[in-house]
């Protein structure tokens, strides 16, 4: 009585919450008769409409036990990578700042650390350099107007070659 009794509270939840059509027919040994959620009426016109459908439709979503397994363990295998990568990331980081604060790493680093060292470097360089050059073009755009246009035209020549080396010349 209360398994069913909370089977059909959770199905009027997801169908409320979710905004679908649902039914339910839960048979009893004790009972002849099967109980049924919402009414006679709303499982024939639920059990209508899945009967209408087009089997691509109707298998789209459904999921049997071994698919939802296999898409638990995807998803969880995807989650393990990205925080496998994250903490190699913390650990390049550790080393990187070990030698900057120490002058050396403890560990005898391998090859590999090398590596990610390296890629770690590059990839912050990149990232500096973006942001620089995000900077300098809102710089570009918010820069004051100059009353006299050839001073204008020469501050903004001025600064775009700045751009292009690098080094800002204001």
């Amino acid at each position: 009585m209360i398994l069913r009794f909370s089977l059909i509270k959770k199905l009027n939840e997801i169908s409320t919450l979710c905004g679908i059509e649902a039914c339910a027919i839960i048979y009893n040994r004790n009972d002849a008769q099967p109980e049924v959620w919402p009414s006679d009426s709303g499982v024939q016109m639920v059990l209508t409409r899945f009967r209408r459908m087009s089997e691509l439709k109707k298998n789209k979503k459904m999921l049997n036990q071994e698919s939802l397994l296999r898409q638990i363990v995807t998803k969880s295998q995807e989650q393990l990578k990205k925080l496998r990568n994250e903490n190699r990331k913390r650990e390049v980081s550790h080393m990187i700042f070990q030698y900057l604060t120490v002058g050396g790493i403890y560990d005898n680093p391998s090859l590999i650390d090398l590596n990610d060292i390296s890629w770690l470097i590059d990839y912050n360089l990149n990232e500096i350099e973006k942001k620089i050059n995000r900077i300098q073009i809102e710089e570009v755009q918010q820069a004051p107007m100059i009353e006299n246009e050839g001073d204008q035209q020469q501050a903004y020549m001025h600064h775009v070659q700045g751009l292009e080396s690098g080094i800002n010349t204001f």
